[in-house]
This record gives structure tokens, C-alpha cells and sequence, in this order.
């Protein structure tokens, strides 16, 4: 006889109806995440695999069209490839800028011994300015042809850009205003940086190590999993970036858009165009909803893989091993 079945044969009797209770009083603990998860997360997903391989413009019942979709939005939808490699630019340099500002602008106002508050203050205050209005200041601000930007570099010497309106400087002139904009990381940052033990650098000092050696050796290694956090997070943002590059866009054309109107995203010549654009072009201008599906999962399948690669890489940034 088996070990299982004498464990089996000797549970007292009421041991299972105490496991059956325990399991039931876990399971009303789990079940408000268990009813999120399911309706705001398994069924939409479950749904968008549903109707990408659906013909759906909202009004009419969907058909099954297999994977036209797929093919359509990968071989014939102009603006699909255009945007994935903006997206990924995006994600590459502005996330990679961001996380490397944001780290040295909280180092900054760790350092400053006088009015840190006020400092620190007027880092977070761009955070706080709604991405519609900070978007349209610095359109305006950059604007090639009457914008401050450019007239004082004008004065200086410098070469003005066309920022907006020159599809090479149009990714560059948003993540100078996602740069401009870091209030959020800076707090994260100055809370790690201000948790790291002071014993330790102490230390570093008496053994000789310079100010690098000390943010290699001491600073990084305590703060590694809060750079991950901003990274990841940073990531997923991005993917979800939509506002600032349609409303610079719009701007920076000068098309107003009103009844009867139909702007399409991307100016100058695709530049600005990202997937979730695509998302919201395709299902609500264009009711192509099966269309939209696919590059909804798109983003998701993107932001999956980016997370799982982060995640592995995570024992990267603890250098103190090296």
C-alpha cells in the first residue's frame, strides 16, 4: 500500500471539510481580483482574438473571414510598418532617455543642500500639465517659422530644425517633451536614491573609490530594481503613446478638424504615426474593427515580449558583481 492512500485511509475526518472551508475562504479573498482579471482583462482579450479574424464594422453581425486581416494589415495597410518602427524608435530611445534623465535629475536635487523643495518642485510641475495643452505649447514653441526655439537659435547661429514639421525631427521633438515632462520618475528616483545606506558609501570612500566607482559599486546596485520598474513601466507607456504625437501632428499641419472632416495621423509623412493611432484610425474612423484586433494584439504581443526580455535581463543592472 502506497504512502498517498495510508495518508488517505488515517486523515481524520474532519480534516477534509476544514480543507474544503479553507479553500473556500481563499477563494472569496481572490474573488475581487478574480472578477477584475476576468472581465477587464481575459474577456476583452479573449474577444480581440475573436473579432481579428472577423469581418466587424459595428453595425452588421460579424463574418468569419479567417486571416484576411492579418494579411491585410500586414501586407497592404500602408501605414502599419511606418508605425511599428515608430513605436519601436520610441520605445528604444525615448524610454532609454527618460530613465537616464530622470536617474541624473534626481542625483541632482539629492545633492543640492539649499532650497531642494523649490528645485524639486519645479522639476514636477511639467508632470502635472495636461498632455493636450503641454503638446499644443510646445507645437507652438517649436514652431519653425515664429517659434521662440528657433528664433534664438537663429540668434546664436545655430541651424533651426523643423521639429514638428520635419519628419527627421519629429520623434527627437517628443522626447524632448517627454523629457520635459519627467517629474514622475525624478520622485521614484530621489526615494530609491535617498534608501540607500550612507554606511555603504562611507565605506566606498575609505576604500579609495571615486564618485563613478561609487554610483557603479554602491548607488546602482540599491537602486536596480526601482531603474527596472521605471523601464518596464516606461515600456508600457509607450506602446500606449496616442496623445502627444496626434496632437502635435494636428498642429503642426494646421488642419482643424471639424464636421465632415477626416485627419489622418502621422504627419509629416508618417513620422508621428504609432500603433495605437492605427488602433483607434481603423475601428472608430474607418469601423474596421477586425482590422484594429490585430493591431491591438499587436501591442500586446509587443509588450509581452519586451516585459519578458526586461525581466530576464533584470540581474544586468546589479553590477556590484562585476
Amino acid at each position: 500500500m502506497s504512502t498517498v492512500t495510508l495518508a488517505k485511509k488515517h486523515r481524520p475526518p474532519g480534516l477534509a471539510a476544514k480543507q474544503r472551508k479553507q479553500a473556500l475562504r481563499t477563494l472569496a479573498f481572490m474573488s475581487p481580483w478574480l472578477i477584475g482579471f476576468a472581465v477587464f482583462f481575459a474577456y476583452p482579450l479573449i474577444s480581440t482574438v475573436y473579432f481579428s479574424f472577423m469581418h466587424y464594422d459595428g453595425f452588421k453581425p460579424p463574418t468569419w473571414v479567417g486571416t484576411k486581416n492579418w494579411t491585410y494589415v500586414f501586407k497592404n495597410y500602408p501605414y502599419f510598418w511606418p508605425a511599428m518602427r515608430n513605436t519601436l524608435w520610441l520605445v528604444v530611445v525615448m524610454v532609454s532617455l527618460r530613465v537616464v534623465f530622470g536617474l541624473g535629475v534626481g542625483l541632482l536635487i539629492t545633492k543640492i543642500k539649499t532650497a531642494t523643495g523649490v528645485f524639486r518642485t519645479l522639476f514636477y510641475l511639467p508632470y502635472l500639465a495636461p498632455p493636450v495643452a503641454a503638446t499644443m505649447a510646445f507645437a507652438f514653441l517649436l514652431n519653425p517659422g515664429t517659434g521662440p526655439v528657433n528664433s534664438l537659435l537663429e540668434k546664436v547661429g545655430i541651424p533651426a530644425p523643423g521639429w514638428f514639421n520635419d519628419p527627421t525631427w519629429s520623434k527627437p521633438a517628443l522626447t524632448l517633451l517627454a523629457l520635459w515632462g519627467i517629474g514622475d520618475l525624478m520622485v521614484i528616483f530621489m526615494a530609491a536614491l535617498l534608501d540607500v545606506p550612507q554606511e555603504q558609501y562611507e565605506a566606498a570612500e575609505l576604500d579609495g573609490a571615486s564618485a563613478w566607482q561609487r554610483f557603479r559599486y554602491v548607488t546602482l546596485p540599491n537602486i536596480s530594481p526601482i531603474v527596472m520598474f521605471a523601464v518596464v513601466t516606461g515600456v508600457i507607456q509607450t506602446m500606449q503613446y496616442y496623445t502627444q504625437p496626434l496632437i502635435a501632428g494636428k498642429v503642426a499641419s494646421g488642419v482643424i478638424q471639424g464636421a465632415g472632416t477626416q485627419f489622418e495621423p502621422g504627419y509629416p509623412e508618417k513620422s508621428t504615426l504609432t500603433l495605437p493611432q492605427l488602433v483607434y484610425n481603423l475601428g472608430f474612423q474607418r469601423f474596421d474593427y477586425g482590422s484594429a484586433c490585430v493591431v491591438a494584439l499587436v501591442l500586446f504581443a509587443l509588450s509581452m515580449v519586451f516585459t519578458a526580455f526586461l525581466m530576464r535581463r533584470r540581474g544586468g543592472l546589479n553590477l556590484a558583481g562585476d
